[in-house]
């Protein structure tokens, strides 16, 4: 029996390696394709099959396409923290080859291998942009110095600071067209799709009871408040790893993380009759997915559908298409979506804008807005790091971080995401900070918060 599981194990962990061998091989070839020489090379081998009799160069050689066969050669140190599919943020510098083999796992594995629940086709009429462009030699140097992919500063209703990624660093790779995940950003995203469905009479309220959806029956969530959901204030702690509190859970044997399980899995099997416990601020990443799948519910797939294209085609008026990634388990007769958006650097800019407009004109979806930052709640934790906009906000609110440090009565609304995608609102005065980045390794205060605390 133990030499059966030696053998086992062995084989195990030859097929780990082969897996792993094969991914790295994928990344040698994304390397070649967008000129990183530096840390790949290739050479003409001598080919697999009927190839290996012949005599390499020559006609029969060629004839028989022996010289597609290439040998990849990397020269490159990289870190894949065991495996893990996104670096963690405690690491402080990253080495570039690092970065760039990370930045390949978000743009072509991850979330772009999952499912797409929706593809939001671009807007006939793009809302196209003012500019007044200005030189900000801080801005310049982080992209040179660090894993920032893109900065931009809106303010008196035109873009004056566009920074992105030159081509020495990450420029080649990363476009005014690449669709970047959004990470957390997209519970904020998600909150706003709320606000237009409660304002179309899909949902009654941020007060609703969420009593109507025979999905959620004995578990916690069951005749809860919507605001309780979009405040993490759910009293559903204890059900997620004390190891990830935000996206695994807790008594998963697999592990499953929030993003993999649909909702109907989620609430069958680790949330089944699982009890609410003290209501306390709480964060974790499968109550927006939760709010999202509550719409579709309400609304139907098709007008949810339409209700995605009325926020992000007519009203947002994004210039390329905008997808909304499905869970990882989804089927044809389990499905569900996650709150993880691929949009382009100028898109996300254009949600955080028409999210100013509707507060600026008081329309319905701006006083959604404005209730859920009357509504909002302490989050009460005693951060060590003050640096960062998930740690440095006092406050939430209906998915956004509200009250940043020395600002604590003004109006401003924190959009934050894993690894340093981050959309800073300031209401009060209409401008608007963004950043997309491979890591967190950036300067937030001082190219962010410091940016919006001083106000106009």
């Amino acid at each position: 029996m133990k030499k059966i599981l030696i053998i086992f194990l062995s084989l195990l962990l030859s097929f780990s390696a082969q897996a792993n061998e094969n991914h790295l091989k994928q990344f040698d070839k994304w390397l070649v394709k967008h000129e990183f020489t530096e840390f790949v090379k290739f050479e003409i081998g001598q080919g697999e099959g009927k190839c290996k009799s012949l005599k390499k160069f020559s006609q029969h050689w060629y004839y028989n396409n022996c010289d597609q066969f290439k040998k990849y050669i990397p020269n490159y140190k990289i870190n894949t923290y065991n495996g893990r599919s996104e670096i963690p943020e405690k690491v402080k510098k990253p080495n570039y080859e690092t970065l760039l083999y990370y930045f390949w796992e978000y743009t072509n594995g991850n979330w772009n291998n999952n499912p797409k629940y929706s593809e939001i086709k671009s807007s006939d009429k793009p809302y196209k942009f003012k500019f007044d462009l200005r030189d900000d030699e801080i801005i310049k140097k982080q992209m040179q110095k660090t894993a920032l992919l893109s900065y931009l500063l809106y303010e008196d209703g035109k873009i004056v600071v566009d920074e992105i990624s030159p081509k020495d660093k990450f420029g080649k790779v990363f476009t005014n067209e690449t669709k970047y995940h959004s990470q957390s950003v997209g519970k904020s995203f998600a909150s706003y799709i709320l606000g237009h469905a409660i304002c179309k009479g899909y949902v009654d309220s941020i007060d609703a009871q969420l009593n109507d959806w025979p999905i959620l029956k004995n578990t916690l969530y069951h005749n809860q408040k919507i605001i309780d959901l979009i405040n993490m204030q759910a009293g559903d702690e204890k059900y997620f790893s004390s190891e990830d509190k935000s996206n695994i859970f807790a008594n998963s044997s697999s592990r499953y993380s929030v993003t993999n399980r649909t909702i109907s899995s989620a609430m069958n099997k680790e949330l089944k009759d699982s009890k609410k416990s003290k209501k306390k601020w709480a964060y974790n990443n499968l109550l927006p997915h939760l709010i999202l799948n509550y719409l579709i519910f309400k609304a139907g797939e098709d007008d949810f559908q339409n209700l995605l294209d009325d926020v992000f085609r007519k009203k947002v008026g994004i210039e390329h298409e905008t997808i909304l990634v499905m869970s990882e388990e989804s089927s044809n007769n389990n499905k569900s979506t996650t709150s993880t958006f691929l949009t382009t650097r100028y898109d996300y800019l254009r949600v955080a804008r028409a999210m100013l407009q509707d507060w600026q004109n008081d329309t319905c979806e701006g006083k959604y807005l404005k209730s859920i930052f009357e509504r909002k709640v302490k989050k009460k934790y005693d951060y060590s790091n003050k640096k960062h906009a998930f740690t440095n906000t006092k406050s939430y609110g209906g998915f956004f971080h509200l009250e940043p440090s020395g600002m604590k009565k003004r109006h401003i609304f924190v959009m934050d995401g894993y690894g340093g995608q981050t959309l800073m609102i300031d209401f009060d005065t209409g401008r608007i900070v963004t950043t997309m980045a491979i890591h967190r390794d950036f300067n937030w205060m001082k190219i962010a918060h410091s940016v919006i605390k001083k106000g106009k």
